[in-house]
Parts: C-alpha cells; structure tokens; sequence
C-alpha cells in the first residue's frame, strides 16, 4: 500500500496551507475514477470491490469517499468517531454520544433507547454517498475512512480524532458473519473468506494498513488523535471512558465521578444492555449497500474477546498472526 502510506507522511510533514492547496486542485468525479481502478472478490455481495488509494471500497461507499473529500465540512470543536468495521463501532458510538449530551438527557429517556447508535452518530461516508448533508445537534459524527484518504477539511481542521481496531482475529470474524447476512449467492465460506482478509481484500481494507495509517498518525499527532484498542477498554472501562471524555474535551467533574457518572454511562452503553433494547433487536436501518432496509440486531453478535477460536483453526490463526506481525514490523502497534 505505498501510496497511501506516501501520501500519509505527505500529509504529516505539510503544512495546513500546503495541505488544503493539494487538496483545492480540482477532483476528478466518481464515474471517471471508478472505471479505471482494480477489482476485487466482493465476498459475495452484488456490488463489486474496488481499489482506491490503496483500500477497498463497494461502489456505494467509494462514491461516499470522493464525495465526502471533495464537499465535508467538519462543525466547530467537531469530534471524528474514527474506525475499521466490526471493531466496536458502535460501542464506541454510544459511549461518545452519552458522554457528550450527558447533560442533554437523562437516561431514562435517552435517544439511545430508541434510536441505534449509528443512527445516532452517522457515517460520512454513507451520507454522501446518498447526497445528504444533514445538520447535526452534536458536534459528533462517525467514519471508517482510512486515514489517508479523510477529507483534507478534517485533516488540516482543530477537530479531534478518536479510533478504535481490535484484534484482527474477531474483526474478520465479526465480519464474515456480517458479509454473509447480505449475501445474494450461496454464503461465503469461512476459508474463503479468511483467505481474503488475510490478502487484504475486504472493504476498507486491508486492515492493518487502515489501522497503521491512523496509528501513525496519532504517534504524531496525539493531541489531535487518540488510538484505542476494543480489547483493552473492555478490561478497564473506567479509565478509558474517563480518558475518552478528557480527550474529547468533555471531562468528568470531581463531583460526576463521586456521583457514579462514569459507572452509568459504562453500564448504559454495555453490550448487554444496548443489545436487549428493542430498538436493536426489532429495529431497521438504512444501508448504501442494499436497497431497503436490515435489522439492527446485526451490529449485536457477541461483543466477545477471543470468540475467534469457536471459528479459526489454529493453523488459520498462525497465519494471520504471522502477517499482521510482518505488516506491522517495527511501528510499535501490536495485536
């Protein structure tokens, strides 16, 4: 993936003004790019994969991409709920919109008991792709576009970053379970599937050079940029929601935190709690992929550690630990 790591440390090294004029020359559109760009098995879906800057993209989300670098405007103080797909999304979601409009609702009668969280928080990406610029109560929105292609107004803008991966074992997991709800043939096998990932050929990915690019870049830029691991906010909660909140620049008060503030806001937003709500057990949701629309319940699996080993043979895990190891060789980002 040399170019888009290029074009990352380009974007590292310049200036905001150097930045914004690479970005100001005029853009090819969406209908002449996508003609002359490679493609890839589409896991079975009905819309191919194709390969641009590096990563890959259904046609639906590719066109969100181009549009989202050529018009997105970031808010004012606007947080970027930054992520690689099936990583705790929507945990991540939820605990950033509760942290921030902790003051707005009581939770008894929070948005997120009806309302999913991506629907709460929604996708650059997917509003662009459908044409939408919808205005926003909360300085608060959500993408899983790698880093390198971000739209040049959230990279050279004060907005902040926070991004979530998690071990890529469960990731690909997580994701062949979600491939094969939208699947228009026979479902994909697991070892087709798995031999995919592991070239890298799944939307936005590949997936260690979506996470790399984002770690990267928050190594040089942690005041902008705050890198986490699912993992390890499942173990401590606590501290991670309240580093969440600080890193937002909505931090708990003396008085919150003796008020069990951070406790609530962990236990509302907890898989158990979000995925027994019957917004996300009967509720639908809109996708640039399919036409219609799909249940919620389907962001709401697990949400386990290490459910890989009901599934990976310990031959199949070897091999992806032995890649992510070689990908990631000397960054310091570690599975």
């Amino acid at each position: 993936m040399e170019s888009s790591n290029s074009h990352l440390s380009e974007c590292s090294i310049t200036s905001k003004q150097q930045v914004e004029d690479e970005y100001s020359k005029p853009q090819p559109d969406y209908d002449d790019i996508i003609t002359t760009l490679p493609v890839g098995d589409s896991w079975n879906w009905s819309l191919n994969l194709y390969k641009y800057q590096g990563f890959w993209y259904t046609s639906p989300h590719l066109k969100g991409v181009i549009s989202a670098r050529q018009r997105f405007k970031p808010l004012d103080k606007d947080v970027i709920l930054c992520t690689y797909p099936k990583s705790g999304t929507n945990w991540l979601k939820a605990l950033a919109f509760s942290i921030m409009t902790r003051t707005n609702f009581d939770f008894s009668s929070h948005p997120l008991l009806t309302t999913p969280p991506s629907t709460c928080v929604s996708y650059i990406e997917f509003e662009q792709a459908q044409g939408i610029n919808a205005r926003r109560e909360f300085p608060l929105t959500s993408t899983h576009i790698p880093y390198s292609s971000l739209p040049v107004s959230i990279i050279s803008s004060d907005c902040k970053i926070v991004y979530i991966c998690r071990d890529p074992k469960d990731a690909f997991v997580s994701w062949w379970y979600h491939a094969n709800y939208f699947y228009d043939k026979e479902p994909i096998s697991l070892e087709k599937a798995f031999d995919l990932f592991c070239q890298g050929i799944v939307l936005f990915g590949p997936f260690w050079d979506h996470c790399l690019e984002y770690w990267e870049a928050s190594s040089e830029r942690p005041d902008k940029i705050l890198f986490l691991k699912y993992e390890d906010i499942k173990r401590d909660p606590s501290y991670y929601v309240e580093k969440l909140a600080d890193f937002m620049g909505y931090p708990f008060s003396l008085q919150e935190k003796a008020d069990g503030c951070v406790k609530k806001i962990i236990e509302f937003c907890s898989f158990e709690t979000l995925s027994n709500l019957e917004v996300n057990k009967s509720g639908k949701l809109g996708s640039v992929i399919v036409d219609g629309e799909y249940p919620a319940k389907i962001f709401f699996r697990k949400g386990k550690i290490g459910d890989w080993v009901n599934h990976l043979t310990v031959d199949m895990a070897n091999r992806l630990d032995r890649i992510i190891e070689e990908k990631l060789n000397g960054s310091g980002l570690k599975f």
